[in-house]
């Protein structure tokens, strides 16, 4: 395991987070891009548990990597369809902001895998 993985890995974790915490905790502008991309109202919970599950599951994945593995595998299936979703609703300009999220655990994936 390399500096550089887990640093990746522990931007990826924070990052996934956040974004979980605040589907959680219903923050207005989250609710808003949600009800503009059709997601129903109640998808909200699993979407944040989904995301915040995924960021637990890369933290243990630095002492067991097969966790860590499937975590970043179900972030990235979760942020590609993120993706999907706001292609569907046609809001082309919001297609940046999953990738956002997706890019450090694509980054911890592939560092993990080169440890």
């Amino acid at each position: 395991m390399t500096t550089a993985h887990v640093v990746v890995t522990l931007i990826a974790a924070a990052m996934a987070g956040y974004s979980g915490a605040v589907v959680l905790a219903r923050a207005q502008w989250i609710i808003k891009s949600l009800d503009d991309y059709h997601v129903p109202h109640a998808w909200t919970p699993w979407l944040g548990a989904a995301k915040i599950a995924g960021a637990v599951g890369l933290l243990i994945g630095l002492f067991v990597p097969v966790i860590g593995t499937a975590a970043g595998i179900g972030l990235i299936l979760y942020f590609t369809g993120a993706v999907v979703t706001v292609v569907r609703a046609r809001w082309y300009s919001h297609i940046p902001f999953p990738l956002i999220y997706a890019a450090p655990v694509a980054g911890a994936l592939t560092l993990g895998a080169l440890a």
